[in-house]
């Protein structure tokens, strides 16, 4: 046999769970695959390669097994074990100077991303490992886990003051995009139409969309979604009152109950979507859309932005009605939440360890988004968005502007968006929602002061600045 086949990198691990067999299989098949193995090479005589690796020839056998199988090996009588299949040489990937992937290496600063950073990680673990340890289910219960159910019921009235009665059923989801498209499948025909805050969650507008499902702007100001602007007619309102994504502001008590009479007037369905209201530290909530009128809200809520998207998980809260509505789909299709993501929850919050999270993160959000305002307001740039939430809100004058801004940070390995791709309809608004909860905390000060150089140096330039500061349009 050659010198090359004599130096063959197969290596075993005899900790590693893996069996043996399985190992030596991988490594001849990588050897095959990089290149030291070709076509027409011989290998070595199982006991030959047993006594070699140190292990018994059983274990080579089992090998060789599994690769004659697999169409990789043949035995010739008398002559020994041949490499019969090879690929072809991957052809070497030329490296070019290109802009980094932002799913790897920028630094995020979009809005909406969590502060994994605030997850106690032996917590964690913890709850993955208690999770894991559950019998696996046989048949998932379409509603979800009871027990999840219960956790989230005690979560919300906990932290948003919804209490979870006869007059409403809580359900686990997928998530709120995935549960607005439940909805629509569920509740809404094709050729429906919803209306929508615009600037709005484009997630949800997809959801719409893919259902058949017609999405009609609506205009947002400083107090959230205009409700004497709702198209008359409407199946349903969509909206995310508690903090208005992407433009932040908070729907005071007054457009709420108009929101609500507007709904039982019209008979419209009101979708309430509190993807971070966990998430405010300046002073109390408002009560949620929900808790006042549980007959024509169904409230949904997300993991994916107090916790980690990796959980796949969020809740329905609405009345029998709907949800039942929902649970039919669900059978119909065959589809329902997952129950890994569900029952970490149920692990965190046995423990006490989901509302220490929450209380670590309101600590955390406040000095973050200090970071960001301070900056930024020493450079002469406005900041809009209510003080809650893990995102503000930087207006520019112009789309161009956006554009520039957005395109000037990720060379530098910043990740933004413009509030262009948050439009249903004409842009009407212009800036840069800024997120300051995915960065490392000691990552945050150098990002912003890059973005605000680029704020002032390039985002303002369609225009001449007055007396000296940079022109602004409230985005609002």
């Amino acid at each position: 046999m050659s010198n090359a086949l004599d130096e063959l990198p197969l290596i075993i691990d005899r900790t590693a769970p893996t069996p043996l067999a399985v190992q030596v299989a991988d490594g001849l098949r990588a050897a095959a695959t990089a290149g030291p193995l070709r076509a027409g090479d011989r290998l070595p005589s199982s006991r030959a390669l047993a006594a070699r690796l140190g292990v018994s020839r059983t274990v080579i056998t089992a090998a060789y097994d599994q690769l004659h199988a697999e169409g990789w090996l043949s035995g010739r009588h008398g002559s020994g074990t041949y490499l019969t299949a090879s690929p072809a040489p991957r052809p070497e990937r030329r490296r070019v100077a290109t802009e980094p992937d932002p799913e790897d290496t920028c630094l995020d600063l979009g809005a909406g991303a969590p502060c994994v950073e605030a997850i106690d990680r032996a917590a964690w673990r913890r709850a993955w490992r208690a999770a894991g340890d559950r019998i696996p289910l046989v048949r998932r219960d379409r509603a979800g886990d009871p027990e999840y159910r219960v956790a989230v019921a005690e979560h919300l009235l906990r932290h948003r003051g919804l209490g979870a009665g006869s007059d409403t059923v809580v359900l686990a989801t997928s998530g709120a995009s995935h549960a607005v498209g439940e909805l629509a499948a569920a509740l809404l025909r094709p050729g429906a139409t919803v209306a929508m805050e615009d600037p709005g969650y484009q997630r949800a507008v997809g959801a719409f969309r893919a259902a058949g499902v017609r999405v009609l702007p609506v205009p947002v100001d400083g107090d959230g979604l205009r409700v004497e602007d709702i198209p008359a007619g409407v199946d349903a309102v969509y909206c995310t009152p508690a903090h208005q994504f992407p433009l932040g502001a908070r729907m005071p008590a007054a457009r709420r109950i108009e929101l609500i009479e507007f709904a039982r007037r019209t008979g419209a369905l009101v979708i309430e979507d509190d993807y971070d209201g966990e998430l405010r530290y300046d002073t109390a909530p408002l009560p949620l859309l929900a808790t006042l009128g549980p007959d024509v809200v169904v409230h949904l809520g997300t993991t994916s932005k107090i916790l980690a998207p990796v959980l796949g998980i969020g809740w329905l809260v609405g009345p029998p009605r709907i949800t039942k509505a929902v649970l039919s789909h669900r059978e119909t299709t065959g589809t329902g939440p997952a129950a890994a993501g569900q029952q970490v929850v149920v692990e965190l919050a046995r423990h006490g360890d989901l509302s220490r999270h929450l209380r670590r993160l309101r600590r955390d959000m406040p000095p973050r988004r200090a970071i960001v305002v301070d900056e930024l307001r020493s450079r002469g740039c406005d900041v809009v968005g209510d003080d809650a939430g893990s995102h503000l809100v930087t207006p520019l004058p112009s789309a161009a502007a956006e554009r520039r801004v957005v395109a000037a940070a990720r060379r530098r390995g910043i990740l933004l968006e413009g509030l262009g791709r948050h439009h249903i309809g004409p842009q009407l608004t212009f800036g840069i929602p800024l997120g300051y909860a995915a960065v490392a905390r000691a990552d945050l000060p150098g990002a912003v002061r890059i973005v605000a150089d680029y704020l002032v140096r390039e985002g303002f330039s369609d225009q001449d600045p007055p007396s000296g500061r940079p022109a602004k349009r409230a985005a609002r």
